[in-house]
């Protein structure tokens, strides 16, 4: 027995993407952001990509560059508070890959070139 398909309207995601803004200031991971929206993390990030307007974040970027401090140098409080920093910035970074990933693999079915599926037809029609 398959799973019933639910259909979500335009402002029920608009109302969860702004949801999920908040819980990704916050610091909270793709995955525990699309269970707690009660969807999946692809269906998550196919709404991200169909709606950027409204993943704007909410807390002020910081302009500047931020110089690199050793952790040596740093009192405990300050080291913990660096490793928070650097773990959002990993988190960040890792959201970043996974879109463009993402990205990709969408041009690439486009484009009829997954190199994953020994069944589709390169170029000439001729299968691989």
């Amino acid at each position: 027995m398959s799973k019933k398909k639910k259909w979500h309207t335009s402002t029920e995601i608009a109302s969860k993407l702004r949801e999920a803004a908040t819980l990704e200031a916050q610091g909270h991971t793709q995955r525990e952001i699309a269970q707690a929206l009660g969807v999946s993390v692809m269906t998550f990030h196919r709404w991200r990509k169909a709606h950027p307007q409204m993943l704007q974040p909410r807390v002020a970027v910081d302009p500047e560059p931020r110089r690199i401090i050793p952790v040596a140098n740093l009192s405990d409080a300050q080291r913990r508070g660096r490793i928070a920093e650097l773990q959002m910035e990993n988190t960040r970074l890792r959201r970043l890959v996974t879109d463009l990933l993402l990205e990709k693999m969408s041009i690439e079915e486009e484009t009829g070139r997954y190199r994953g599926d020994p069944t589709m037809k390169n170029a000439n029609g001729i299968r691989r």
